[in-house]
């Protein structure tokens, strides 16, 4: 065998790196933690946000208004967007889904008054605008609250 020849043997992966097993590991005595401070005590974990005692950005930031936590969302439907059904058609909530006029997300439909409606339908939903009921009634149509959880009726 010539020197030349001589491969190095390939290990199949690295090895992982033991710390905390002694001097003669490189990583013994404070295991790659530093020395002193909160991080290399055991047991320390920064939560999500920390900035090592400066003020947190959530903090700096200026709050505005009031954010209501018991705000109901809908998921919107215009009544323009309704002339796509036939006419005589009687739209519930699952219909609306069905046509991706509605998100997926199971949230009650409110039908906005946005656009003209053409078609006679009887629509039935969680909650209507004043001006979606106008157009609906004066299209010939009709439109039916449909009861849910949580949903504040009209």
């Amino acid at each position: 065998m010539n020197l030349s020849q001589a491969v190095a043997r390939v290990e199949p992966r690295k090895r992982r790196k033991r710390i905390g097993r002694g001097y003669g590991s490189g990583h013994g005595v404070t295991a790659g933690r530093g020395t002193k401070g909160y991080k290399s005590r055991s047991g320390s974990k920064l939560r999500f946000g920390y900035e090592g005692g400066q003020m947190p950005l959530f903090r700096r930031l200026p709050k505005r208004g009031f954010n209501n936590p018991f705000r109901q969302e809908f998921a919107v439907v215009n009544v323009g967007s309704l002339n796509g059904f036939g006419d005589g058609a009687v739209i519930d909530p699952e219909k609306l889904r069905a046509a991706g006029l509605a998100r997926p997300k199971q949230l009650p439909i409110k039908i906005l008054g946005e656009g003209a409606l053409e078609r006679k339908l009887v629509v039935a939903a969680h909650k209507f605008s004043k001006s979606a009921i106008d157009k609906i009634v004066a299209a010939g149509g009709e439109a039916k609250p449909v009861p849910s959880q949580g949903a504040p009726q009209q």
